[in-house]
């Protein structure tokens, strides 16, 4: 296959749910538990690069108990979803972004890079078949998770010599079922996300693994999301376990940690950054320390803190709790701000507002 003209060859699965069990899953396909009937896979080797495309039946993967991903974590992946517009059409936002992200990633973990083009087509290719487990209910959506392993089976410290590239895909319902509701968040201290010159800005399963005690201790405070500082000083913020964080300050500025080389770099987040300077907003991307966003709260000049990534969107965040303190209000309203941008991206993305930037993409 040439990047310039990715080909698939395309085996429909001889065993796909029938209308009444889809529509029974749609009803409430809860987030990431249901899978659709097909899934993609494009090979990789040293020798001849991309090729094999295919969309097949959904199913498991057949590894090597010797394959480098089992052993050395050679892993990456993505998550973006498809909205199904009003007149039925199927489309997906800033797919480009996406697949330019996952190179970096790639590159990062020693992976080969896969051509944007392809990146783009897999979707379309998935959508064309599976197109029918699009949602159509309101903020429902069909989240694509993409990944990437290293699969050679050898026992040694190198890139793999083989890798899988796949697309699955997951009904998603609304993340916030009864209305934006603003969450707890717990400062994690005892733990970092990533380390200085780590694997921080890259997409990778060992950032998520090393979020997931603190994500513990987290829920066992209460709260839902746990909050990691930089990783040198123990300071800065940096971000949340699976999510980039903004904070609201009452002259109207909105400020995000800068782009440290730990964080990972969102979709969402430079999305959110490009809509507020659309409206005149002043925002800053810089260092924000723990301190300032403890005193700007107590003091009111920070008015409304969010949280953003793919499957939430943009997430109020009501209280910061940690060992022996706790700022803000669980009870206080969503602010202005975080809803309006909220709306506006999701307006966007569901066809309900002009797409100024040329960000969607239509897979069907």
């Amino acid at each position: 296959m040439s990047q310039s003209n990715p080909s698939f060859a395309v085996t429909p699965s001889d065993h796909p749910r029938s209308a009444q069990e889809r529509a029974s899953i749609l009803e409430k396909p809860g987030f990431g538990l249901h899978f659709t009937d097909h899934m993609v896979e494009v090979r990789w080797d040293k020798d001849a690069g991309w090729h094999n495309a295919n969309v097949r039946a959904y199913g498991p993967l057949q590894l090597d108990p010797a394959a480098a991903v089992l052993h050395y974590g050679q892993e990456i992946f993505e998550g973006i979803k498809a909205y199904r517009h009003a007149d039925g059409s199927v489309w997906t936002f800033r797919p480009e972004a996406n697949g330019r992200r996952l190179q970096r990633s790639a590159q990062r973990l020693a992976l080969p890079e896969l051509p944007v083009d392809i990146f783009v087509e897999s979707l379309r290719q998935l959508v064309a078949l599976d197109h029918d487990w699009v949602p159509s209910a309101e903020e429902s959506s069909l989240y694509f998770r993409p990944f990437m392993i290293g699969d050679e089976a050898f026992l040694g410290v190198r890139g793999a010599h083989k890798a899988g590239y796949y697309v699955i895909a997951s009904p998603a319902g609304p993340y916030f079922a009864k209305g934006v509701a603003p969450v707890s968040i717990w400062l994690s201290t005892e733990y970092a996300r990533a380390a200085k010159g780590g694997t921080g800005a890259a997409k990778c399963g060992g950032n998520y693994a090393a979020s997931l005690l603190p994500q513990q201790k987290a829920q066992a405070q209460g709260c839902s999301q746990v909050l990691f500082l930089d990783p040198v000083e123990g300071r800065y913020l940096e971000e949340l376990g699976g999510m980039n964080v903004f904070l609201v300050y009452k002259d109207g500025t909105l400020v995000t940690p800068a782009l440290s080389g730990s964080i990972l770099e969102g979709i969402t987040r430079e999305s959110i950054l490009q809509l507020a300077r659309d409206r005149g907003m002043n925002v800053v991307e810089r260092q924000v320390s723990i301190d300032e966003w403890k005193d700007g709260v107590a003091s009111g000049e920070i008015t409304e803190v969010f949280a953003c990534g793919t499957a939430a969107v943009v997430t109020p965040i009501g209280q910061l709790k940690g060992e022996g303190f706790s700022v803000g209000d669980i009870n206080a309203p969503a602010g202005e701000v975080t809803l309006s941008l909220r709306k506006e991206l999701t307006d966007i993305q569901y066809g309900r507002a002009p797409d100024r930037h040329g960000w969607l993409v239509r897979l069907y």
